[in-house]
């Protein structure tokens, strides 16, 4: 008797969380349809002009949107000379400034954006998820490329920080990055 109730217990809990999941899609389905996201699905050209409401949704990932707000420091121009500065790559620091906030309508924003707000930035390894295992972070890295850069992605839980996941709680995220070198 004991090996049924733990089946039938075991059984409501995958339940409530397909549950979860289908209703995380439609928040963020809502989201993108009060925000009159324009979804991009394939990548931009490097000197594509994103639109205010330009978001990609990003190939292999369900339900994650990038939207690149600033290209960040690219280019660097000296004596007339212009050179492509390098792109981020694997285990460089990366320093994030962030707000965070929920996709319900007049969602609370929590904010890390200046020294006001946190003392000081969140640092991670680039590609290193057990330095932040946020994977939706690590792939608006990818697409940012350069420091300066500021990009907003809609992060679904799955993708987000470990207490994203267990609440099943997508989020929205303005960030910008700086690369320690």
């Amino acid at each position: 008797m004991a090996a049924g109730a733990c089946l039938v217990l075991t059984s409501c809990n995958q339940n409530s969380y397909s549950q979860q999941r289908k209703a995380e899609d439609k928040l963020i389905e809502n989201f993108i349809a009060r925000q009159h996201i324009n979804v991009l699905t394939e990548e931009p050209a490097d000197d594509y002009q994103w639109a205010e409401n330009d978001y990609l949704l990003v190939p292999g990932y369900d339900n994650l949107y990038f939207h690149l707000r600033q290209r960040g420091d690219s280019l660097y121009i000296e004596n007339g000379d212009t050179t492509r500065l390098k792109e981020v790559e694997a285990l460089e620091t990366i320093v994030m400034r962030y707000r965070k906030f929920g996709l319900t309508e007049n969602a609370d924003t929590l904010s890390y954006w200046t020294t006001l707000d946190q003392a000081y930035p969140t640092e991670f390894q680039y590609m290193n998820t057990s330095d932040c295992e946020a994977t939706g972070w690590h792939v608006a890295v990818k697409y940012m490329r350069y420091t300066n850069a500021e990009c907003q992605i809609i992060c679904p839980s799955k993708m987000g920080f470990t207490t994203d996941q267990n609440s099943v709680t997508p989020y929205c995220y303005i960030m910008k990055m700086k690369i320690k070198r």
